[in-house]
């Protein structure tokens, strides 16, 4: 059959590589009709705030499938990354990026058979963007993690570790610290690895992961994370086999995948004809398993790898400049090498991913009983703490809610002392019922606020909810 595939150049070294790997797939003898299209840097130079023209998006709503070089956002033109806005379009959720050995490849690691993927949530998280000046010298960043998310991404690797043939995941988190939002991914992978009985599941705190990568990376089979912590381990994942210019990735959506190197456009070297393709051939790899073309994608992998094994046919990024070859050499020594296999790096039986079904329901937690049983109302202030304290107390004296603490960046500072804390100008008032079976409405909050407005300027205000029994807000440090 013949596929109808978005191609999208990119920017700066973009149209090499992907020209690069374009002629190689092609030599494969599968049938792919290229649909050219424009995103990024020429794209917010004609005024389109978000770097993606709405060619492009049709284009990629009928094809189902994207191939794309790297896009970048010029300074003083566009707002967001093209590349993000490309994902959250097409709700591609699931950002898969395999680390691999290549023989052939010297680096510190060589000969540890690393062989793993890092399954990385793709919408959520700090990276939703979703930022506001809290005062003028206090920022805030809303770390937004669903149930619905977490679902998805942990079934995700689960289903991507059967299609590979691994018997291992580990779920990367935080959950020592943000319990709830961290938490909640941990708590959904534990829910559903009880469904993957055939394979191994363990948790692991974020930053003992990265340490176990660089000191035991071999240990890995398939990583599951959250959106940054994905980001970060990924590239260190990127520099143990050679670096950027080595790491593939699939952005995977219930309908849509795109496929893209994790490397900028570089656009110093842009031109030069001496940039590695193998990042945006291997997302190439990766785009063919995803049409079901095993064999297509098996022989390029082989290919590459004979190829990398030959020390005449290193580029610069793996020998230096002296005695490299150039892209186009490169790309046909790939091609001249396809139907051969590499001794001792065999490719793995792939299978089809089976995609993961899950509700479409917004609400998909239900609970029987919710309570708000307090506000936390955060205000601008350089006043004492123990003043503003006063202050509330004697505001509040007839309202529904009554002060039990202020905090700072999450440490308690009244009531008592804190005489090391170093206090900044947005603070953290925490009002709570002063009946415990009482669940405060809506107007309930807007008379407290209006008792507190004359006194301070507040920013924003977070219910402090109660769901089937348990408390849906942490306490600060300090608080009893």
């Amino acid at each position: 059959m013949t596929y109808t595939i978005t191609l999208i150049p990119g920017d700066g070294i973009g149209p090499e590589v992907t020209t690069a790997a374009r002629k190689i797939i092609d030599a494969t003898g599968v049938s792919i009709n290229w649909e050219l299209c424009e995103a990024g840097a020429s794209v917010f130079k004609k005024g389109q705030a978000t770097g993606v023209p709405q060619e492009t998006i049709d284009s990629i709503m009928r094809n189902k499938v994207a191939l794309k070089g790297p896009l970048e956002t010029p300074i003083g033109f566009g707002e967001k990354s093209a590349n993000v806005t490309l994902r959250k379009l097409f709700e591609a959720y699931g950002n898969i990026r395999p680390v691999r050995e290549i023989p052939g490849i010297k680096t510190p690691y060589q000969g540890r058979n690393i062989d793993f993927v890092i399954v990385r949530e793709n919408l959520e998280d700090l990276y939703a963007g979703i930022e506001h000046m809290q005062t003028p010298g206090v920022a805030q960043c809303l770390k937004i993690i669903s149930r619905k998310g977490c679902e998805k991404i942990v079934r995700l690797a689960f289903e991507f570790a059967r299609s590979e043939g691994r018997k291992s995941v580990h779920c990367a988190t935080k959950a020592n610290i943000m319990k709830l939002s961290e938490g909640l991914l941990k708590r959904t992978f534990e829910e559903i690895a009880a469904e993957y009985t055939d394979i191994k599941a363990e948790h692991i705190i974020v930053d003992n992961a990265a340490h176990q990568l660089v000191r035991r990376p071999e240990q890995f089979e398939v990583i599951v994370t959250t959106n940054m912590n994905g980001d970060i381990l990924s590239d260190l994942g990127s520099a143990l086999i050679g670096g950027l210019g080595f790491a593939p990735s699939a952005n995977i959506g219930d309908d849509y995948a795109i496929f893209e190197a994790v490397h900028g456009s570089a656009p110093k070297y842009a031109g030069k004809n001496n940039i590695n393709p193998t990042a945006v051939l291997m997302s190439g790899v990766m785009m063919l398993r995803h049409l079901g073309e095993f064999d297509a994608a098996n022989a390029i992998e082989q290919s590459l790898y004979v190829t990398f094994d030959i020390d005449d046919k290193q580029l610069r990024d793996t020998k230096g400049t002296d005695g490299a070859i150039s892209t186009t050499e490169f790309t046909d020594a790939v091609i001249a090498n396809l139907g051969k296999k590499h001794p001792t790096c065999p490719s793995r039986a792939y299978h089809p991913i089976k995609l993961p079904k899950v509700s479409k329901e917004p609400d998909l937690v239900k609970v029987k009983t919710r309570q708000v049983n307090g506000i936390d109302v955060f205000l601008e202030s350089a006043a004492a703490v123990n003043e503003i304290g006063a202050t509330l107390e004697s505001a509040l004296i007839d309202a529904p809610v009554c002060l039990k603490m202020i905090s700072s960046r999450g440490v308690k500072l009244y009531p008592g002392t804190n005489p090391t804390a170093d206090v900044v100008d947005m603070l953290t008032a925490r009002l709570m019922v002063r009946d415990s079976t009482y669940s405060l409405t809506d107007m309930d909050i807007a008379r407290v606020i209006e008792k507190i407005s004359p006194c301070y300027r507040w920013n924003h205000i977070e219910k402090l909810n109660v769901f089937d029994g348990k408390p849906g807000y942490t306490k600060s440090h300090g608080e009893e």
